[in-house]
């Protein structure tokens, strides 16, 4: 028997050994590479769930706020005509209205009125553009007025009222627009310092 200990390698037994290092840090490096790989996996996994989280909750609302689009638009038109229906009373017939006559009169504000505040507590707003400056995404020009007193683009006179569901137009606003006045600033209403 020989008097050496066992935990003296051999040169052999050595460059065995350091085989299976390397061997055992190539499957450590290999390992470790999948890992990231599967973590890397795994957050886009998370952040594609979170993104469907939100466009899902958004299509949810959208869907609540704009599912009475079709019943609202054809609700215009029922306050569309209790509007004609008070306007084509003449002025001093409404004036001097009494009894029955009075009341159906006050009947038929009263329902256009009640129409428009439940419209309204629907996301559903009425638009009087009238004095404001024309845009084209809640109006629409129907002629033009000659008035030398208004900004040039300002709408001056309303032919029918527009509606806006949440931030979408319902329908546009019928408008008559100032031409030949003044010219509102080209800047978007910031005046250039000189």
């Amino acid at each position: 028997m020989t008097d050496k200990p066992a935990h003296d390698a051999t040169p052999a037994d050595a460059a065995g050994s350091e085989k299976t290092e390397a061997e055992i840090l190539a499957v450590i490096e290999a390992l470790n590479a999948e890992n990231a790989s599967l973590k890397d996996k795994a957050l886009r996994t998370l952040a594609d769930m979170e993104n469907l989280r939100r466009r899902t909750e958004k299509e949810v609302a959208d869907a609540r706020a704009y599912a009475v689009t079709g019943f609202a638009r054809d609700m215009l038109t029922v306050a569309d005509n209790a509007r004609r229906g008070i306007e084509s009373i003449p002025a001093d017939a409404m004036s001097s209205a009494e009894g029955p006559f009075k009341a159906l009169i006050e009947g038929v504000e009263l329902i256009e009125r009640d129409l428009l505040k439940t419209l309204e507590r629907h996301g559903i707003k009425k638009l009087e553009p009238k004095g404001e400056k024309f845009d084209p995404n809640l109006h629409q020009a129907m002629f033009e007025v000659e008035d030398a007193t208004v900004t040039a683009g300002t709408v001056t006179q309303v032919v029918q009222a527009g509606f806006v569901i949440g931030e979408r137009v319902l329908r546009p606003a019928l408008v008559g627009v100032a031409k030949g006045g003044p010219k509102g600033p080209a800047n978007g209403g910031v005046d250039a310092v000189a």
